[in-house]
């Protein structure tokens, strides 16, 4: 899989040819030098607000704008939007420079590296922003060292996608999603390969994101990450996940190292459930529309394997983003307004439905589930199924989490062509990643 930007735009996060780090340490002597919105000569506030995404993102972002701006006609909100692989340069540049906009959309991979350098304001500290109603499973998701320097703005989950047809077609029942093991996953995924006499492939390769590591460990009272941003597995865990990708290629289960490869490379419109070529893939819950559309098949919704296979669950529901707030802003009172109007909003969330993620405020969730597309509304009663199986979330990563994704597709890569074990790749997983975050 590729890493994805969490309002569904899949992305390879890559290393910036401008430092984070560098950017926001020059940004620290920098927030006085000027705000990041103004005061127009009619009295009226200007705020800037930044996010990443497509032309109907932007066009329906801008939809709420203006209705903020119909019922707060002294505040007026500008627009500032990228696609995602500008978006950080930007962001960094603007930050170094003390002129960050002043609503500012985050993602998970970056909080701490603002927060910590003081570029975000502590939201729980600002007036007119209630989160009385956000999901207790993602409430603190966004809190560093007691401050809070993210609201999320939506919820995801990574799941197995399945498809009835492909299933059917190799003659073999689909799994109960409740009770499966790992060993149950890779037996499931070879026989659909052998009766299918390799029409059609049991499963994707999962080596390409670290999200499923990342419920792998928890299932093992382990995390990638710990509170302090180390990282908080056993190299024997991590060993045996890698273990799973290696006793799929030998079995048939998944496609081989080239094909892998080329699929991956081609995004989900190349996946083997959008080309109907395979029966399993691991994607987040608001991916379902975009793999069904592309199948042209009704796609299913599982629980992740060895759920109920140890001491714990490992699924969590991840913030699709979060809204900050500049620590720079001139008007922190008047952002923090329109970033309660995004959260709390019913009539925002008629428009947003679940571009941003299914809505964190619970009660604004409920509201829009009737509206929402047929592939987002089966999103919500999955995420409704799972909620009370999930035993917590995970804490911001580390400063330099956004290199892992390469990190951890070389890995795979060079493990499903036979270059290193799974031993050796669970070695070269976390030296290279603490060395991309310094996590000891």
């Amino acid at each position: 899989m590729r890493a994805e930007s969490p309002g569904g735009r899949l992305v390879r996060v890559r290393s910036r040819a401008l430092s984070l780090t560098a950017g926001l340490a020059a940004a620290v002597m920098a927030l006085t030098a000027c705000g990041g919105g103004g005061e127009e000569a009619d009295g009226v506030v200007e705020l800037r607000f930044s996010w990443w995404g497509s032309d109907e993102r932007h066009t329906m972002t801008q939809e709420v704008i203006d209705l903020f701006e119909q019922q707060n006609p002294g505040i007026r909100i500008v627009g500032e939007y990228t696609d995602w692989g500008s978006y950080w340069d930007k962001l960094a540049t603007t930050t170094a420079a003390g002129d960050a906009p002043d609503i500012i959309t985050q993602e998970e991979r970056y909080l701490r590296e603002y927060g910590e350098r003081g570029a975000l304001a502590d939201l729980s500290q600002l007036e007119g922003l209630d989160l009385s109603a956000i999901d207790p499973l993602v409430a603190d998701s966004g809190d560093l060292d007691g401050a809070t320097y993210g609201i999320a703005t939506g919820v995801n989950a990574y799941a197995i996608l399945a498809d009835p047809q492909a299933f059917a077609d190799a003659g073999v029942e689909m799994p109960d999603d409740d009770t499966w093991t790992w060993d149950d996953y890779v037996d499931i995924a070879t026989r659909i390969s052998e009766k299918s006499g390799g029409e059609i492939v049991g499963t994707q390769s999962m080596g390409y994101n670290e999200t499923g590591f990342a419920i792998f460990a928890r299932q093992h009272g382990e995390s990638l990450y710990n509170e302090d941003g180390s990282l908080g597995f056993s190299k024997g865990t991590l060993e045996k996940w890698f273990q799973y990708t290696v006793d799929l290629l030998e079995s048939g289960g998944q496609p081989g190292a080239s094909e892998s490869v080329e699929i991956e490379a081609g995004g989900p419109d190349q996946s083997v459930l959008s080309t109907n070529t395979g029966a399993m893939a691991h994607f987040w819950t608001n991916q379902l529309g975009a793999i069904s559309s592309a199948s042209g098949r009704d796609i299913q919704l599982l629980r992740y394997p060895g759920e109920t296979e140890n001491d714990r669950t490992g699924m969590y529901f991840k913030p699709a983003m979060f809204y900050s707030v500049s620590a720079d802003s001139d008007h922190p009172e008047e952002a923090a307004k329109f970033v309660d109007f995004l959260l709390n909003s019913e009539e925002a969330a008629a428009v947003l439905l679940a571009d941003r993620g299914l809505p964190a405020n619970v009660e604004v969730r409920d509201s829009i589930v009737d509206s929402l597309p047929e592939a987002d509304k089966r999103s919500a009663e999955f995420l409704a199924e799972i909620e009370g199986t999930i035993v917590d979330g995970n804490p911001p990563p580390p400063i330099g989490a956004g290199q892992v994704v390469d990190i951890i597709k070389r890995i795979n890569d060079d493990l499903m062509f036979g270059e290193i074990t799974p031993a050796e790749a669970a070695d070269r997983f976390v030296k290279e990643v603490e060395d991309a975050t310094g996590a000891a």
